[in-house]
């Protein structure tokens, strides 16, 4: 989340929206610092929305409940979008729907992805074909994360630079993997 935020920060990005906002953690954080004018959030679940309205009621905070993978104009004008952790929640078949929704109808100058690194799995004793999550529909080697962010990239006019996030493993990478996507870079 730290890292995120200071991404966030340094693309000098004053809205955000939170694709897969949950709880409103990270929407809180943001709310928190005076560099976001304009934060909003979306998630699926009715339950954590109602935990994220109790978070962040005073705050301003737009909440709304839909799905990142159907594209909603009202939340176009964003200037940077966030998938925190979320993505994996996708089935396969709809990542080209979310890919349409966020790159092309949201369109937001820099767009921050994160999701788990499967190789690092072992690490935790988890089996190979093990997820962190139940409800996760896939989680991505870096390669593959790497390759499906440099296709996205290339067909949406945006340049994407990939970081690790947490402590690295010489062999099997860190934890969690990042795409910062930027328009028109």
């Amino acid at each position: 989340m730290a890292a995120v935020m200071q991404a966030l920060l340094r693309a000098g990005a004053k809205s955000v929206l939170d694709l897969g906002c949950g709880t409103g953690v990270l929407l809180e954080r943001l709310a928190r610092l005076c560099a976001f004018t304009r934060l909003a959030g979306v998630d699926s679940s009715m339950e954590a929305l109602g935990a994220a309205q109790r978070r962040l009621g005073r705050d301003g905070v737009l909440l709304h409940h839909g799905s990142f993978e159907v594209a909603d104009e009202r939340l176009a004008g964003y200037e940077a979008v966030v998938m925190l952790e979320t993505i994996e929640h996708v089935d396969p078949g709809r990542l080209s729907a979310v890919e349409q929704a966020l790159f092309a109808c949201y369109r937001p100058a820099t767009v921050l992805i994160t999701t788990p690194n499967r190789e690092y799995n072992a690490l935790y004793g988890m089996p190979e074909d093990a997820r962190r999550h139940p409800d996760h529909r896939f989680e991505w080697t870096r390669a593959r994360f790497r390759s499906w962010a440099a296709r996205t990239a290339a067909r949406r006019g945006y340049a994407v630079s990939l970081c690790t996030l947490g402590t690295p493993d010489p062999v099997r990478g860190g934890p969690t993997q990042m795409a910062e996507f930027r328009r028109g870079a």
